[in-house]
């Protein structure tokens, strides 16, 4: 297994190549959202350390164990994996972002549990781009009546949309998906002006989905190295 990258090292190659990408197509940097499943607490807080702030998990019941162990620390944290209803209440009360709203059930769920006491939770829609069948996300042609849902409720903020294009070997195709994501966005915001985030791209393509119109990659191993194998 080779060594973890050096965190303040890492994030410095990744912030430049980002910036490099964006000013390319003469667009302000998008954001990069480290995703941090399965990694340690004190990894999460080595990356912070070096400068980065958000904080993409998915699963919700690991997620919580890091939330509170890194309270501390002032973090942004997003779920970007599928949330399952039964998990509404928690995710609602614990994170800032939920990037994978695909269904008006999670719409209903997510609104009614946010705290008062907390900002409105911000909220992507999770887009299945490629119309794969193992994959989450609501069809492209779903998207305005969702986000109509979810303007509606006081307690949810509409913040953009997300995906994740099947992994095609061949990045003209991943590029062709971008391309209709970036098109299903710019649409959007003519009902929705205040949108400013459309997330797609990882650790292997980010710099293709910026060029695409991404304003948000999400980008794991690139920063934190190998996964471990699991036991």
């Amino acid at each position: 297994m080779p060594a973890p990258p050096d965190p303040s090292a890492a994030l410095a190659r990744i912030l430049s190549l980002i910036g490099n990408a964006s000013r390319a197509r003469g667009r302000p940097a998008a954001r990069l959202l480290a995703v941090s499943k399965t990694r340690p607490p004190p990894a999460i807080a080595a990356i912070a350390a070096a400068g980065q702030r958000a904080f993409g998990e998915n699963y919700v019941q690991e997620a919580l164990l890091k939330i509170e162990a890194l309270r501390p620390l002032g973090l942004e944290w997003h779920l970007i994996g599928h949330l399952q209803s039964n998990k509404a209440e928690l995710t609602a009360r614990a994170f800032d972002w939920v990037q994978t709203v695909d269904r008006p059930k999670l719409v209903a769920a997510l609104a009614r549990h946010r705290p008062t006491a907390l900002a409105p939770l911000n909220v992507l829609i999770q887009v299945n781009i490629d119309d794969e069948t193992s994959k989450s996300g609501c069809r492209p042609q779903e998207v305005a009546t969702l986000a109509a849902a979810i303007a509606a409720q006081p307690r949810l903020r509409l913040r953009g949309l997300m995906a994740i294009p099947a992994p095609e070997p061949d990045f003209d195709r991943r590029r062709a998906a971008f391309r209709a994501m970036a098109a299903l966005f710019v649409a959007l915001r003519a009902d929705h002006p205040g949108l400013d985030t459309l997330s797609m791209g990882m650790s292997e393509d980010f710099a293709t989905a910026i060029e695409e119109g991404a304003t948000m990659v999400r980008v794991g191993s690139a920063l934190f190295g190998p996964r471990p194998p699991k036991p």
